[in-house]
């Protein structure tokens, strides 16, 4: 439940106030869902693992490493040279592995 930290606060008097019936009957009505959603309409658009993808293009342009990128000897993703924390041996380590 979200909090408006900037609404005034209720003292002691307004509280004793609110009746447990008035709470009980504002929780209740805040409770039910507002949204209808369709399972069938919202399920169309779910593939599931092991899809026939065979016949799908890839939209994406893959460029090869740059000059001034590395690949990671740990996690072996391409990062900028600025991301490099040490070195073992000859394999080169980014910061965000090095923790």
């Amino acid at each position: 439940m979200a909090t408006d930290y900037d609404a005034p606060r209720k003292n002691d008097d307004d509280l004793a106030e609110d009746s447990i019936e008035e709470l009980k009957g504002r929780r209740s009505s805040s409770s039910t869902p507002a949204v209808d959603e369709d399972e069938v309409e919202a399920a169309e658009g779910f593939e599931l693992p092991g899809a026939d993808l065979s016949g799908e293009e890839l939209s994406v342009l893959v460029l090869p490493r740059q000059a001034d990128e590395f690949t990671c000897g740990s996690c072996f993703l391409v990062k900028h040279r600025s991301q490099i924390d040490h070195a073992e041996g000859k394999l080169l380590i980014c910061k965000e592995c090095a923790f």
